[in-house]
């Protein structure tokens, strides 16, 4: 990948032009041209899944009503550009709350279908397709398909994890989860090392909704892998609080021409993260949307990487070698003289996703942000990705942007059925550099 092109990577947003409205693109589409379509969400993406370079995007965006919502049931239909904190907005108010959520509400429920997102309770409810009942479906032959797990079975498959690639999702209806309170009991753990971690993980699991933790990237020595375990279980019905904040409090109005993290500053943050919180067990009530969203809070919180953005890797591999696989994902890391701002390790459980090309699988998952720093940082993604794949694990597409295709394919080994499946007129700059690269097809 040459210099300029992994900077555009690097940042923000997609660039991608021209684009067109899903009515516009249903209304041409006897003219569709083959392999110029993709459709497009939030493009939150900081990898080439959501990018078209070559074509055209379809923003699905534009298109976010809430259809229908049972809340005896809480099953909720809405179209493929709703906002997952919109759905979660309409129904919070009746105690039901999604069942997957990630860690940003301004994701697109259809873009959580085309990538599967998981959340910090996998272990206890899988990934988002495991939620989702039946979705509707626009193919370039003009068809609509409503797929399900009983019609069309295998395109309803082949889309959640898909990667927009098998037609354009026009609405879903999912099946949300009835809570006592959206707000969370937060238990907070201290460990002072990676071996710790993994004996507080397997007890959290067993015993909470949620568990994630945030690991000091840059500790050596026996304080290698020290970190928080955040786990935690919606409130009772008693909990409270009348006044949440809507939108971002803060912003950062621009991106400096470098990053604010560098391996001094990091240190200092790594270890004010760590002393923050006592030895022993805490718990606290937290509002849902400090608990799962956070960042939601600061508009723009993207810009403190500079102005060449931030890389994102994300892996999970098996349970029997995790110690030994996180151990070296993070000493690479460091070594390569990459500081990761947000490192975070949660376990995924047994519970399969009904997707094709799911990411989640059981295991462990670690995920690193790291400042953009040109050629370096590729050598070091590259370095990650071999070590995930070797260990047996996988290296997730959302959020990458130069994956060779033998680690794509010993990843997701099941592509092959996607690309018999996928939507003629649909292609992503990801699904061309990978799936259609010379010699794969």
């Amino acid at each position: 990948m040459r210099m300029d092109d992994f900077e555009e990577a690097g940042r923000f947003g997609n660039r991608s032009r021209p684009t067109v409205s899903p009515d516009d693109y249903e209304d041409g589409i006897s003219s569709v041209a083959a392999m110029a379509f993709l459709p497009v969400g939030n493009g939150l993406s900081h990898g080439d899944v959501c990018r078209n370079q070559l074509g055209t995007l379809i923003e699905s965006r534009k298109h976010n009503r809430i259809l229908s919502f049972d809340p005896g049931s809480g099953t909720i239909r809405c179209e493929a550009g709703t906002i997952l904190a919109d759905l979660l907005a309409r129904a919070v108010p009746h105690r039901f709350f999604l069942p997957v959520t990630p860690a940003t509400g301004l994701v697109t429920v259809g873009g959580a279908v085309a990538n599967d997102i998981h959340g910090g309770n996998h272990h206890a409810r899988g990934s988002f397709g495991n939620h989702v009942r039946r979705l509707t479906l626009l193919r370039s032959t003009g068809q609509r398909l409503v797929c399900s797990p009983e019609e069309n079975a295998e395109l309803f498959a082949a889309t959640i994890g898909g990667l927009g690639l098998t037609g354009l999702i026009l609405d879903v209806e999912l099946r949300l989860m009835k809570v006592p309170s959206p707000h969370v009991q937060r238990h907070v753990l201290r460990f002072d090392s990676l071996d710790r971690y993994f004996t507080l993980a397997e007890r959290a699991e067993e015993e909470h909704e949620y568990a994630v933790a945030w690991l000091d990237q840059l500790a050596t020595g026996r304080r290698m892998g020290r970190g928080v375990l955040f786990a935690a279980d919606h409130a009772d019905g008693a909990c409270e609080y009348p006044d949440i904040p809507k939108g971002p409090r803060l912003a950062v109005p621009f991106s400096p021409p470098f990053s604010l993290f560098n391996s001094v500053t990091l240190k200092m943050l790594n270890e004010y993260r760590f002393r923050k919180h006592d030895r022993g067990e805490t718990v606290s009530t937290q509002t849902w949307t400090s608990y799962f969203h956070p960042l939601d809070a600061i508009g723009g919180w993207r810009r403190l990487y500079g102005r060449r953005g931030l890389c994102q890797h994300q892996s999970v591999y098996p349970v029997a070698t995790a110690p030994e696989t996180t151990a070296r994902l993070l000493e690479t890391a460091r070594r390569a003289g990459h500081g990761s701002v947000r490192t975070k390790l949660h376990r995924f459980g047994g519970i399969a996703s009904p997707g094709l090309l799911s990411f989640s699988r059981p295991g462990f998952a670690l995920t690193m942000d790291f400042a953009n720093h040109g050629e370096a940082t590729v050598k070091l993604l590259d370095a990650l990705d071999e070590i995930a794949v070797v260990a047996g694990g996988a290296v997730n597409p959302c959020q990458d942007f130069r994956m060779s295709p033998a680690i794509f394919e010993a990843s997701f080994p099941a592509w092959k059925r996607l690309e018999a499946l996928r939507d003629p007129a649909m292609v992503s700059d990801f699904w061309r550099r990978t799936a259609l690269a010379p010699g794969q097809t």
